[in-house]
């Protein structure tokens, strides 16, 4: 049976919601679950943009079939191969096979190597053109965004951009397809930059060579791959990209990551927040890093504009959960930030060293102290240096 919604009078999605789905690329939860989008349009020729996630093939399949409504398939315009929006394709290869396939020259690579043979394939380059009636459709290379075979396609006629993986936000969309039937700072905020920050994090400057280019389009809709589709507060969603992909803090306030094994660190962590609070500084965010999933302290990461990262010392290195978030940060290219560390250690407190040696890799990154060492236990001299470290970051706020 259909599940399907207009976007405008010839528009629909045809996507589909997977709220089964844990892990999303099998590493990053996903307690939302999330959605396929996918989009059709009724055109003097039929055309339809990406596929979907095997997982929601039947459902994708019974919307295309209720649309078309006895109408034959013409074209299918690949923005995005990657399997969760192209693992489809063979299907509608199979129930249309005359349709024509458009998409980029990488992705007709990409293609073959997924196996998915046909012959019917139109590739185009940036500023192509394609009319399919009333609507015309421009082709915008987006190399990188996050997969190098990426383009976005803009509608001329009625100002929709398919934008692929750009815009795009973890969550199911149970019902609601456009992002002004939700409360999206609070309810899908936090999802969409977890989503950008770890999906697509490392590109930014690819992402800024997109966002120039969609400054020259005349934009009513924006229409993702995954999440809700935007016709309206533009601003707000544009900005939110462009701090993230110039690595710009969305606010000033401090992140503590700490990991801790018998409770130290962790007081140690404690005590520099309510210290922090005690100063005016209540914009701070306190994780446990073996507690929480390193998509979710890579999304903090980018938000705030401080870090202050503590760390056991673990076979003379740092604990490995905060050695795999420094790892990602430097993977995901973050920069422009704050960082204070403190190390724990018993017999060779190897930890804050190591710690201060990977933040200084990091770009325009400004690292507050030289390290504030942990000897096992807090006593009165550490307690002392936690409160001037937490003088030092608030100054630093200021």
């Amino acid at each position: 049976m259909h599940c399907v919604r207009k976007v405008t009078d010839d528009l629909y999605w045809v996507g589909a919601n997977d709220k089964r789905l844990n892990l999303f690329e099998n590493i990053h939860p996903i307690p939302r679950g999330t959605s396929y989008n996918s989009y059709l349009l009724m055109d003097e020729q039929t055309v339809l943009f990406d596929t979907a996630d095997w997982s929601v093939c039947r459902q994708f399949l019974d919307n295309i079939e209720y649309v078309l409504d006895g109408k034959k398939l013409d074209y299918m315009v690949i923005n995005h191969m990657e399997p969760d929006h192209g693992a489809s394709i063979e299907e509608i290869l199979l129930r249309y096979p005359d349709v024509k396939i458009i998409c980029s020259v990488k992705a007709a690579d990409f293609m073959r190597q997924f196996r998915f043979h046909t012959d019917n394939v139109e590739t185009v380059k940036e500023g192509d053109v394609k009319s399919f009636g009333k609507h015309q459709v421009t082709f915008v290379m987006a190399p990188m965004v996050h997969w190098p075979e990426a383009m976005v396609s803009f509608d001329t006629t009625n100002g929709v951009l398919f934008a692929a993986d750009a815009f795009g936000s973890f969550g199911s969309l149970d019902g609601k397809l456009f992002a002004d039937e939700v409360n999206f700072d609070r309810d899908w905020l936090d999802d969409a930059r977890r989503y950008y920050t770890n999906i697509v994090g490392k590109f930014g400057a690819n992402v800024q060579n997109l966002l120039k280019k969609a400054a020259g389009l005349d934009i009513k809709y924006i229409c993702p791959l995954h999440g809700p589709v935007w016709r309206q507060d533009f601003d707000y969603i544009l900005d939110k990209y462009n701090k993230w992909s110039t690595y710009t803090p969305e606010e000033k306030g401090v992140m503590i990551a700490y990991a801790s094994m018998y409770g130290n660190t962790e007081a140690a962590a404690n005590i520099l927040a309510t210290k922090l609070c005690e100063k005016g500084i209540a914009n701070v965010a306190l994780y446990d890093v073996s507690c929480t999933h390193v998509s979710y302290l890579i999304a903090e990461a980018f938000k705030y504009s401080h870090l202050a990262l503590f760390s056991v010392t673990y076979n003379l290195n740092v604990f490995p959960v905060m050695a795999n978030f420094l790892e990602d940060m430097a993977a995901l290219n973050l920069q422009n930030r704050t960082v204070a560390t403190v190390c724990n250690g018993t017999w060779a407190p190897q930890a804050g060293p190591k710690m201060i040696e990977a933040v200084s890799k990091m770009k325009n990154t400004t690292l507050l102290n030289e390290g504030l060492t942990v000897a096992s236990s807090l006593n009165e001299d550490t307690y002392a240096q936690l409160e001037q470290l937490a003088d030092t970051i608030a100054e630093s706020l200021q």
